[in-house]
Order: structure tokens, then C-alpha cells, then sequence
């Protein structure tokens, strides 16, 4: 019963990983999982790891953790060059501690973000977004194995393949109206850089 309650909780996710030995006895969830090559993880929340019964059963049942909101820009930018790590370093920490696999989320999403986003230039929205990916990523290194690096871009439901309203998405869209730099507007399109490329 409290490896079920705890499973809704958690938010359970399985994906492919590397195999563990054929031997390994299938005690646990994660366990079960890697004996066929994948991984059991769960999203989990910072602020839940105070409740005891919460941690034993990731510790006991997971072999993969995703941060639930601790690696969001609005959590670790949340004022422009001033980066806060610690909820993320806390899940982090912890899962390295059990040999738990590391999923960053997310870089960049339309969600969540700090306010002093939505007020930038394009150029600077674009600088303000390399520095912060730079940023988390470098404090990361070495200890996520992959990144959701653009969540959600695309709109939920309507034209297949349409972009999300979002700061980024308006952003360009006052970019296109104000007409494009000259140098972008003399870069070739895909398919000709498609082509010089094949002929190389």
C-alpha cells in the first residue's frame, strides 16, 4: 500500500538504460527494470524529502530520478547571472548517493520562468538563454546523464508542428516584424545549405 500511494506521488517514468547483470535478483522495481535494460525513475520534489516514507521508497524502489521543478529557470536564475542550485542539488546529491541515474529538467520551458525574462530584447533574450543554459549545465556537468533541454515548445492540440505562445515565440515574432538583420536575410535557406553540403 505505500510503495502504491507513494508511486502516484512521485510520478513514475521507464526508459531505456543500460543492462545490469542477467543474475541480479528482482527485488525492487528498479531492479526489475534494469534486468531488462531499462530504468525505473520517478519526478521528484525538493521539498518531500523530509518525509521519510516519501525517501525510503524512491531509495528502495528507483534507480532514475527527475527533478520535479528544483532545475527550472525560475528556481536556479531567478534574478539575471545569480544562480541558486541548492533544491536541485539536494535531489541530485541524494540520488548520486544511491546510484541513482540523474535526468536534468529543464532548460528552457514556457513555463515557470523568472519575470525578468519576459522584458528582454530578442538579441538579449537570446544571450540571456545561452548564459543561463551554459550556466546550469556547467554546475551539472558530470552528474546529469540527459537533459530536457526545450520543453514543450510545441502547441498543445490546433496545427500539428505550431509553436507554443511563449516569451520566446513572441520574441521572434517582433523580430520577423521589425525585418531580420541583412546577414540573416542573405544566409541560404536549409534546403540550398542541404545541398552544398552534399556536394562536399
Amino acid at each position: 500500500m505505500v510503495v502504491a500511494g507513494a508511486l502516484g506521488v512521485l510520478g513514475v517514468t521507464t526508459a531505456l538504460a543500460v543492462p545490469t547483470s542477467a543474475g541480479a535478483a528482482a527485488g525492487t522495481l528498479g531492479a526489475a527494470a534494469a534486468q531488462s535494460g531499462r530504468y525505473f525513475g520517478a519526478a521528484v520534489a525538493a521539498g518531500h524529502l523530509g518525509d521519510s516514507t516519501y525517501v525510503a521508497t524512491w531509495d528502495r524502489e528507483f534507480n532514475s530520478v527527475t527533478p520535479e521543478n528544483e532545475m527550472k529557470w525560475d528556481t536556479t536564475e531567478p534574478s539575471r547571472g545569480s544562480f541558486n542550485f541548492g533544491p536541485g542539488d539536494q535531489i541530485a546529491n541524494h540520488a548520486q548517493s544511491k546510484g541513482m541515474r540523474v535526468r536534468g529538467h529543464t532548460l528552457v520551458w514556457h513555463a515557470q520562468l523568472p519575470g525578468w525574462v519576459g522584458n528582454l530584447s530578442a538579441g538579449d533574450l537570446r544571450t540571456a538563454m545561452t548564459n543561463h543554459i551554459n550556466g546550469v549545465m556547467g554546475h551539472y556537468k558530470g552528474k546529469i546523464y540527459a537533459w530536457d533541454v526545450v520543453n514543450e515548445a510545441f502547441a498543445d492540440g490546433g496545427a500539428v508542428g505550431s509553436l507554443r505562445s511563449s516569451v520566446f515565440t513572441e520574441t521572434r515574432q517582433r523580430l520577423h516584424r521589425r525585418g531580420l538583420p541583412r546577414r540573416t536575410r542573405r544566409r541560404p535557406g536549409r534546403q540550398a545549405l542541404l545541398q552544398r553540403l552534399q556536394h562536399r
